[in-house]
């Protein structure tokens, strides 16, 4: 199997199901989408996982958005969300833009439905209309969930207006829990590397990128780099149902662990961050 990004040779990593490139560190996973399966949602405490994510997400959606508000042209206004989910970044984006949102999980899409919010039910880009472009095009902790990645940038630069902007918010291959999962994995301990790709979810990770390769790949696709920067992957707030909401950890293991990240954070806030935000241009 050749790597997407420099087409190198990859290697079997630290489960069968995962690769890593040697040349440019690109990782992959055979792990397939189960969006909109009922034994795959079964997994999930659907009701947790929005209490797990909500606070620390809405935090990091202000300063996307607010980046977006100082480098973005006056005249942008059209922002398109993929996998736009609970609805959550509209609510800050529509601050500044006019928004629009795309999310392919039924049950999820009908919560923000009911909020008002404008959510086209459906995978990105075949709820788009032909030549619809945007100002805008983000994906939250979404892009590494895509196995055709390369159809996807794709379908961003056709959907891109002239001077469109393209933010990538997603989990970093270098971040201190992702490094430290891997290494719990070679000492036999695979829980939290499963976790960290969310393998049995409906949706897993099938790509880690770090900041150079994930630059690289974008390139292959003329957009260029504006400015990258890292975001909290944890907060106080929600981070028991986030370690609960899904699978079945003994009472005893459950509490542990919390009380253990929960002591850390201020030290994790010093650590390597396991989230990164690119923004790329397509004018260059």
């Amino acid at each position: 199997m050749n790597c997407i990004v420099c087409a190198g040779s990859t290697h079997v990593g630290r489960q069968p199901w995962h690769r890593y490139c040697p040349s440019c560190r690109y990782e992959s996973a055979d792990l397939a989408p189960l969006i909109n399966e009922a034994y795959a949602h079964s997994q999930v405490n659907e009701s947790e996982r929005e209490t797990a994510l909500k606070s620390v997400r809405t935090e990091n959606f202000k300063i996307i958005v607010e980046r977006l508000a100082r480098i973005a042209p006056p005249t942008a206004k059209r922002l398109l969300d993929v996998g736009s989910a609970h609805g959550w970044f509209l609510d800050e984006a529509a601050k500044r833009f006019s928004v629009v949102g795309v999310e392919p999980d039924v049950v999820v899409a009908q919560g923000a439905l009911a909020r008002g919010l404008p959510v086209r039910v459906g995978y990105f880009p075949h709820v788009l209309e032909d030549g619809e472009c945007f100002d805008v095009i983000v994906f939250n902790d979404v892009i590494e969930h895509i196995p055709d990645i390369h159809s996807a940038l794709e379908a961003c630069r056709a959907h891109l207006d002239a001077d469109g902007l393209l933010v990538l918010n997603v989990p970093r291959s270098t971040g201190f829990f992702y490094r430290l999962s891997k290494l719990l994995a070679r000492l036999k301990w695979r829980g939290p590397f499963d976790r960290m790709w969310q393998k049995g979810l409906p949706s897993p990770h099938v790509h880690y990128f770090n900041e150079r390769n994930l630059d690289r790949l974008v390139a292959r696709h003329g957009l260029r780099p504006v400015q990258a920067f890292h975001l909290r992957a944890l907060s106080a707030d929600g981070l028991l149902e986030r370690i609960r909401f899904a699978g079945q950890l003994h009472p005893v293991a459950l509490y542990a662990q919390y009380a253990f990240l929960l002591c850390a954070l201020p030290l994790v806030r010093l650590l390597p961050s396991d989230i990164i935000v690119c923004i790329y241009s397509k004018n260059g």
